[in-house]
């Protein structure tokens, strides 16, 4: 087993003993963004930011979802779905979390090693440490919902539950 102290960093590690961050550190491999591609419904998405990005369009604007499909990168599928948000799907906001939660699961399942960093994080706690995002992360007071790392940890616990 790694050592986990050692990707601590300062800002987050302030008041807060008990969590694993991904936020460009050690543990980015289990961020939207890094690169890990995944295929979905026949699709090969760059990075589950695409797929994400992407699904907010595949019904409502195919033609959206298809750019940003072949966008350069995951902050390019980002800005792609922002500059187009009126054209998404109208029940986004009540699908997203699940919509998340199937990449997330499929990203571990088609990436070896995503998965084994993921059983590396323990029992820590995980979280998207991103000092913006308050929805999918512990945003800037680190009073966020950090969805995404609930969505990470109940991954873990049905891999563990499966051995």
């Amino acid at each position: 087993m790694i050592d986990l102290e050692q990707y601590r960093d300062k800002w987050l590690s302030v008041g807060v003993d008990d969590y694993i961050g991904f936020y460009n550190r050690e543990f980015f491999c289990l961020d939207n963004f890094s690169s890990f591609k995944v295929l979905v419904d026949g699709v090969l998405y760059g990075t589950i930011e695409h797929a994400y990005q992407a699904s907010k369009f595949l019904q409502s604007a195919p033609d959206v979802a298809e750019t940003i499909t072949n966008s350069y990168s995951a902050y390019d599928a980002q800005r792609i779905a922002h500059e187009h948000i009126d054209r998404q799907r109208a029940d986004w906001d009540d699908v997203k979390v699940a919509v998340m939660e199937r990449l997330v699961q499929l990203k571990t399942e088609q990436n070896p090693y995503v998965k084994r960093k993921l059983m590396e994080t323990g029992d820590y706690m995980i979280c998207e440490d991103s000092p913006k995002d308050a929805f999918w992360g512990i945003g800037p007071n680190r009073d966020g919902r950090n969805e995404l790392g609930k969505i990470w940890m109940k991954l873990r616990a049905e891999l563990r539950a499966k051995k």
